[in-house]
């Protein structure tokens, strides 16, 4: 390439550069492996959701234990609620707020497994679209819930996606389903 032609192209590329907002830049640092940790959890618990028959969605290990369907519409209200603490807004069809109450009201209305299984998946979009839209400046404020930040927050949310993978594949197993990428 040209040095004259470097000279024009360079203030261009430059200016470019500075006007895409840092939203828009994808995730780096600890938020890209949260998202990436997030994605491998969604793939298993959806695909682990799709392989359990519909007679396995009733199942619980023991009373007032979750059912394998209220565990998937557990994980997905909170798809919506953490977001919440982090300073989003869920989408208004689901009802959730700021209060726990919300996701309680969430959890108990009535669906079919193909409901659930939609809603399942809308909740991880907001959810990664939540979190890639979380800056590295933004992981150390405060977020909406007591003594956390929102680097806490988005660890929870992870946290919580495998304490329930690991919850749904127990479930699996005592109704003879093998995970899908276990096979």
């Amino acid at each position: 390439m040209s040095h004259s032609l470097l000279r024009v192209l360079a203030p261009a590329v430059f200016s470019l550069a500075v006007a895409i907002p840092a939203a828009a830049q994808p995730p780096s640092g600890v938020m890209s492996d949260l998202l990436a940790d997030v994605k491998e959890a969604k793939g298993k618990i959806v695909g682990l959701a799709k392989a359990m028959p519909e007679a396995a969605w009733e199942w619980r290990p023991g009373p007032g234990v979750r059912s394998t369907k209220e565990v998937l519409v557990h994980l997905t209200g909170d798809n919506y609620f953490i977001p919440v603490g982090a300073g989003s807004t869920a989408p208004a069809e689901t009802g959730i707020g700021a209060e726990y109450k919300t996701v309680a009201a969430f959890e108990k209305r009535t669906r079919t497994r193909d409901q659930v299984l939609a809603e399942l998946e809308t909740s991880f979009v907001f959810l990664e679209q939540q979190m890639t839209a979380t800056t590295e400046a933004k992981l150390a404020t405060p977020s909406k819930w007591p003594n956390t930040s929102t680097r806490q927050l988005w660890i929870a949310a992870t946290t919580h996606l495998h304490e329930h993978l690991g919850q749904l594949i127990a479930y699996a197993r005592s109704n003879k389903v093998v995970p899908p990428w276990s096979k």
